[in-house]
């Protein structure tokens, strides 16, 4: 299949192997109000670069090792930490960090964060560990933090996940099952069925929804990014980029969509990089 997009055309939106501070190996990125983009480092820190990919800042560290990331609209940053096994909530104007979800003992490995705003509620991945397959869904209250196992299917390395713009959808990549499942939420807000999307001949780790519906799945070996039309989903299936030197793209873990561009974050490197949507 040939990639749509060649891969000299994706950009190095932000190169941090020799800034100050270094970004080391982001394994996540998310967009805020403003257009800043966020995203973590292997030492727990929470780096903000800036919209224009010029200046990149740590503004908080919870000296764990860093997931997922997500915001919400009243611009918390939801902080899955596989050290730690909680996820934190940290608000970028306040300062304040604090463990959200108090899981340690309880979860393996918070994976990634959906905010379902409609519902008031945050769903997370637990990963457990390789070659473990184990209930990976939890969901927390996003006013007082609790909550417990949602979904307790078993999935095969439950990874990124996203909620369909409908709500009534919450996909899953399944990492080592070398796929991406749907879950259908019913009225009450719970988990009714569950269902392959696509098989992969990748290791899927990231999902990005767009306003279209577009699915677009970040895997993390071979280093590429698919995408497929959640309203077509038998008939369109796109190879978007691929990384056959894993240098652009680098082990793609997770994606951000701003405008025209997806932003990747590369677990295997020490940059952000940027693809063009627009002409796709």
């Amino acid at each position: 299949m040939k990639p749509l997009v060649p891969i000299d055309e994706v950009t190095i939106f932000y190169d941090g192997i020799l800034s100050e501070p270094q970004l080391n190996h982001p394994e996540c990125v998310a967009i805020d109000q403003h257009g800043n983009i966020w995203c973590g480092g292997e030492k727990g820190e929470i780096f903000k670069i800036d919209k224009n990919g010029s200046t990149m800042e740590q503004d908080t560290t919870t000296d764990g090792f860093i997931l997922g990331l997500t915001i919400d609209s009243r611009d918390n940053i939801y902080i899955c930490d596989m050290k730690h096994c909680t996820v934190f909530r940290y608000n970028m104007h306040t300062k304040e960090l604090i463990d959200f979800t108090k899981t340690k003992g309880k979860m393996k490995s918070p994976n990634f964060a959906v905010i379902d705003e409609e519902r008031n509620c945050l769903y997370v991945s637990d990963s457990v560990e390789i070659d473990t397959p184990a209930p990976g869904i939890w969901k927390f209250d996003l006013t007082t933090g609790e909550g417990g196992v949602w979904f307790d299917h078993i999935f095969n390395f439950a990874n990124g996940l996203e909620l369909s713009k409908d709500g009534k959808s919450l996909f899953v990549a399944e990492t080592f099952a070398n796929k991406v499942s749907k879950v259908t939420i019913d009225d009450q807000g719970n988990p009714s069925t569950v269902e392959d999307v696509v098989v992969l001949d990748g290791i899927p780790d990231g999902l990005v929804i767009d306003e279209e519906d577009n699915l677009y799945i970040c895997c993390y070996e071979p280093s590429r990014v698919y995408r497929i039309n959640l309203h077509h989903p038998d008939t369109s299936f796109d190879l978007i980029v691929d990384d056959p030197h894993a240098t652009t793209l680098c082990h793609p873990t997770n994606g951000a969509i701003r405008g025209s561009k997806l932003f990747l974050a590369n677990l295997g490197r020490w940059h952000i990089s940027a693809i063009d949507l627009s002409n796709l």
